[in-house]
C-alpha cells in the first residue's frame, strides 16, 4: 500500500476478497474530507447501522453524526444521514444501543472547539430501528464527560454506560494528562442515572465493558501514556471496579473495542503499536485548531502526560480464550506506516488506522469498521470460520 497522499474513493459497494468470497470490505460512503470514530449495531430485522462523525475537522464546530445502513441482502450501504447539528460544537464520537424495549438510542458528545473538558453527552432516540429518530435531548450536561462506547445490558436488566471525564487544571488547555474512567448506572430502564467511579483510573480511557463467561465483566481501556491496554473487572455487576493494570497488549493512545463472542471468546481490535514505536511527538491531539481562549497547553515533561503522535497502525484483531488472560493476534486487517501527525483531511497526509468497532452478527460472522486515513470510514466482514 503507498504511504504517499491518497484519495479514497468512499461509494459504500461491498467488494469481495480475492480468493476469500466470505470476505468483504467497503468504504462507507460521505462527502465530507474527515470521517472518523465509527459505531457498528446489527438490527433484529437483519439490517447493519454505522454511526460516525464526519466535517473538516476533528473539533472544529461542522463536526456531526452521521448514520449509514446496510439493509438485509444488499451490497452497498446507503447514502448517510445526518443525526446531529449543531452550528456551535463539534459532535463526536457516536454510540448506537438497542435496548430491551426495542428502542433505537444514539449518544455523542459535544464539545466546544478542542476543549473536551467542555463535553455533554447527548442523545436521540428511534422506535423504528433508525428510520426515524425523536428530537436531541441532553444526557449528561456535566461538562467534561466523554464516550466511545456503547451501553451494555446485563441479564438482569442493569444498564451500564462507561465513561470519562477530561479535567484540566486551572488555566491549562485540555491535553489528557489527568482523564478518568467512571460508568454511569442505570436501573430504571435509562430514567435515571447514577455514577461510580474507577478507583485509580488515571490515564485510563475508552473503558469497554464486555460479559465473562465466569459472570464476572472485564473492561478494557485506551491508555493515555500510550504504554499498553489496561484491563479491570467487576464482580457485582459494575457496582465496584478493580484498578486497572496494564496487559501484555501493546496501546498508542487510541481506541480499542472488545466484544464477547456467542461461544464466549473474546475479539479484540486494536492498533498493536505503543509509544515505543513512535519517532515524532505531537503537543496535543487538537494542536492545529485555532483557540482565542488564551488558555495554554501545558508542556510537555518527561514525566507522565499523555503522548500523542504514536503510529496508528497496524489495525488488528485478537482472540482470547480464557477470558482475557491471553490474547492469539489472528490478522492484521490493514498495514502502513500509521502517521497521524496531522488531522487535517483536506490535505490527506494522514494515514491512520483508527477507531475500532466490532459486533458479531447471527451468522457467526464478524463485522468491523473502522477509520481509514482519516478520510472514510472502512468495513470489513470478517467470517467466523477464520477464527477457528
Amino acid at each position: 500500500m503507498s504511504q504517499d497522499s491518497v484519495l479514497v474513493e468512499k461509494n459504500g459497494i461491498l467488494t469481495v476478497t480475492e480468493g476469500q468470497p466470505s470476505y468483504m470490505t467497503a468504504m462507507l460512503p460521505s462527502d465530507y474530507p474527515q470521517n472518523h470514530a465509527s459505531n457498528l449495531l446489527c438490527l433484529p430485522n437483519g439490517d447493519l447501522l454505522c454511526v460516525w462523525f464526519a466535517g473538516t475537522q476533528e473539533g472544529v464546530a461542522d463536526i456531526s453524526v452521521l448514520c449509514t445502513r446496510l439493509r438485509s441482502n444488499s451490497n452497498q450501504w446507503e447514502s448517510p444521514v445526518r443525526l446531529s447539528d449543531d452550528p456551535t460544537r463539534s459532535e463526536q464520537n457516536p454510540v448506537l444501543f438497542l435496548d430491551p424495549q426495542g428502542i433505537l438510542w444514539l449518544m455523542w458528545t459535544a464539545q466546544l472547539s478542542g476543549n473536551q473538558d467542555t463535553a455533554i453527552v447527548r442523545y436521540r432516540q428511534s422506535r423504528d430501528y433508525g428510520e426515524t429518530w425523536g428530537k436531541i435531548a441532553t444526557l449528561i450536561d456535566e461538562p467534561g464527560t466523554f464516550i466511545r462506547q456503547p451501553v451494555v445490558v446485563l441479564p438482569g436488566g442493569r444498564w451500564l454506560l462507561p465513561v470519562f471525564y477530561c479535567t484540566v487544571n486551572p488555566g491549562e488547555k485540555w491535553v489528557g494528562n489527568y482523564d478518568t474512567s467512571g460508568v454511569r448506572i442505570s436501573d430504571d430502564q435509562g430514567k435515571t442515572w447514577y455514577n461510580v467511579e474507577v478507583p485509580d483510573s488515571l490515564g485510563c480511557v475508552h473503558m469497554c465493558i464486555t460479559p465473562l463467561q465466569d459472570g464476572r465483566l472485564i473492561a478494557l481501556y485506551r491508555s493515555r501514556w500510550a504504554d499498553h491496554i489496561y484491563q479491570s473487572f467487576s464482580e457485582d455487576e459494575g457496582i465496584t471496579w478493580s484498578a486497572p493494570v496494564p496487559t501484555s497488549l501493546p496501546n498508542n493512545n487510541s481506541s480499542i473495542q472488545v466484544t464477547t463472542l456467542h461461544n464466549g471468546d473474546l475479539a479484540l481490535v486494536f492498533n498493536a503499536m505503543s509509544a515505543a514505536g513512535a519517532t515524532e511527538r505531537r503537543s496535543s491531539l487538537y494542536d492545529e485548531i485555532e483557540d482565542d481562549s488564551g488558555v495554554k497547553e501545558p508542556e510537555i515533561t518527561a514525566g507522565r502526560s499523555a503522548f500523542w503522535g504514536a503510529p496508528r497502525a497496524p489495525m488488528s484483531l485478537a482472540i482470547s480464550r480464557n477470558n482475557g488472560e491471553s490474547w492469539e493476534e489472528i490478522i492484521h486487517l490493514d498495514e502502513g506506516d500509521g502517521y497521524c501527525m496531522t488531522n487535517n483531511s483536506q490535505q490527506k497526509l494522514n494515514r491512520e488506522f483508527s477507531y475500532p468497532t466490532i459486533t458479531q452478527g447471527t451468522d457467526g460472522a464478524l463485522h468491523i469498521a473502522y477509520t481509514y486515513f482519516r478520510q472514510a470510514i472502512k468495513y470489513v466482514r470478517y467470517p467466523a470460520e477464520s477464527l477457528c
